[in-house]
């Protein structure tokens, strides 16, 4: 029996193709994705290239949608900064808000935001972070893009979900908003020129805790959570469960990588990754990798700001585990299996 006909909003993003992949896992849907780029992974959903900064151009290319049940939002426009708000309300605008009104069978949307929604970017917060917990003072996107699914929602007989991750550690070719991806290829290139793999921010961040969330089991909770009435009308937080410190993570990425094992250097990655295109075009030739795009294989900014958080991030998964999404995974197994999942991909070096 036929689940529905999902459409994912951010198709090719680490968010999306999960998403994706899960519901395919599941069987009986018939899946959409919508990106600006063709599908570059192995799937049988059908892919619109939609620029969805452009509401015309979404008009014309959406416009056979007319019998979707489900729709999964999880893109992104520009950077990740919560003041990014323009861009990221186009995306849902030129999204959700032109397949609605032209699909009456729209059972359920799910909203994917994430740790910004409790200003886990602004410095030390409330922790653990819970789903009533408050808005802070704005500018965030995650605001305006739920108050405009509220909005639209109001008198109609289907429903939304918020699902709020923090980190997502996973696999996605050329997304550089990827945190396994940067500690690989940093990793790797330290490896190549023979240095220590150094922590590249203070002790404070060294040893904060956190709680990261593996991109496969956010996919399936976002696939639980289009199935599951109890979740109308509700928010999410979706960690791994575990929580993680980098100081207890970085021993175990040192012997993955076959790196000496360093000391807390604090730096910019931004700055010192700069120039280190043709030492990875180096590694690439050297391991027969697939041939990519030094700048899609990390983001150095988002780097910085990974690695230099010096309070905790702890979101509370209480709240999705008594609704009855239980999966939990353990974060060093999480950044491992992404490692490896990378190699067998030919995008990081073998060993």
């Amino acid at each position: 029996m036929a689940k529905g006909k999902a459409v994912v909003v951010g198709g090719l993003g680490m968010i999306g193709r999960n998403i994706i992949q899960a519901l395919e896992a599941e069987g009986g849907w018939e899946i959409v994705g919508l990106s600006r780029r063709p599908a570059n992974f192995e799937t049988g959903a059908t892919f619109i290239s939609v620029d969805l900064l452009d509401n015309a151009q979404a008009q014309e290319k959406l416009a056979g949608l007319t019998d979707v049940t489900h729709i999964f939002y999880a893109g992104l426009s520009g950077g990740v900064e919560a003041e990014n708000v323009e861009g990221n309300l186009a995306l849902v605008v030129n999204s959700v808000g032109v397949i609605e009104p032209i699909s009456p069978t729209l059972e359920r949307v799910i909203l994917v935001q994430g740790g910004k929604y409790y200003g886990v970017h602004l410095g030390p917060h409330k922790t653990p972070s819970k789903e009533t917990d408050p808005r802070h003072l704005p500018p965030n996107f995650y605001y305006n893009q739920q108050d405009f699914i509220t909005a639209l929602h109001e008198g109609k007989s289907w429903h939304y979900t918020m699902l709020r991750p923090e980190a997502v550690v996973g696999f996605a070719e050329g997304i550089p908003l990827n945190t396994a991806s940067l500690v690989a290829v940093y990793a790797s290139i330290c490896k190549e020129l023979d240095v220590p793999l150094n922590y590249p921010g203070p002790e404070a961040a060294f040893t904060a805790f956190n709680k990261f969330i593996d991109a496969r089991l956010l996919g399936r909770c976002a696939a639980w959570a289009a199935q599951n009435p109890a979740c109308a009308g509700e928010a999410f937080n979706v960690t791994n469960v575990s929580g993680m410190r980098w100081c207890n993570l970085w021993p175990l990425f040192t012997e993955y990588f076959g790196c000496r094992l360093g000391v807390l250097v604090p730096m910019k990655l931004a700055d010192f990754m700069a120039d280190k295109g043709p030492v990875w075009d180096e590694i690439a030739r050297k391991h027969q990798l697939k041939p990519m795009d030094f700048s899609d294989l990390g983001d150095w900014g988002f780097a910085d700001w990974n690695f230099g958080r010096t309070w905790d991030t702890i979101l509370e998964d209480t709240k999705r585990l008594q609704y009855g999404f239980t999966e939990a995974i353990d974060t060093e197994q999480n950044f491992i299996e992404i490692f490896d999942e990378m190699r067998a991909a030919r995008v990081i070096p073998a060993g």
